[in-house]
């Protein structure tokens, strides 16, 4: 009886853990989708002359493969930003954007901003590839960068 008893509780629990992991999942989801914008939504954005910073967050070895940046936009290693958010100014509209499958390096500094309490930050859904596939302009990037990165690199043992 009391093996019973144990076993149920431990459904249960387990049961209720995987609710509140599955509802958390779908709240953060939720939280980062409303910070999103597609290319033609920025595209107006930028026609309008609203005032809105854009920032190319991508790896340096995807910058590399495709050397072109949005116009307007400013390039900032996501490193540097993850260390120090204060880079993105939190008081103005800001989009940031990448080239990473899913928008993975945009969505890491978007979490991150967010759990900073920037609010007026957005990723680019589909990053670069998006921009262009929309037929949008893109001019070529001319400043050195470093391919090495500390954090990008694990030291061998």
């Amino acid at each position: 009886m009391a093996l019973t008893l144990t076993v149920v509780i431990c459904c249960v629990a387990a049961l209720g853990l995987l609710i509140f992991l599955r509802t958390k999942r779908t709240k953060d989801r939720n939280a980062i989708e409303q910070h999103t914008i597609t290319a033609a939504e920025l595209h107006s954005l930028l026609a309008s002359n609203k005032d809105v910073l854009l920032f190319d967050v991508r790896q340096p070895l995807d910058l590399l493969a495709y050397p072109e940046i949005i116009p307007s936009a400013r390039r900032i290693p996501p490193d540097e930003v993850l260390q120090n958010p204060s880079l993105i100014p939190k008081e103005k509209d800001t989009v940031v954007y990448c080239t990473c499958p899913s928008d993975k390096t945009s969505r890491a500094i978007l979490r991150r901003a967010l759990g900073l309490h920037f609010l007026r930050i957005k990723f680019l859904r589909g990053g670069l590839a998006a921009w262009k596939m929309n037929g949008y302009p893109v001019e070529s990037y001319r400043e050195s960068f470093h391919l090495y990165t500390p954090s990008l690199v694990s030291p061998s043992k």
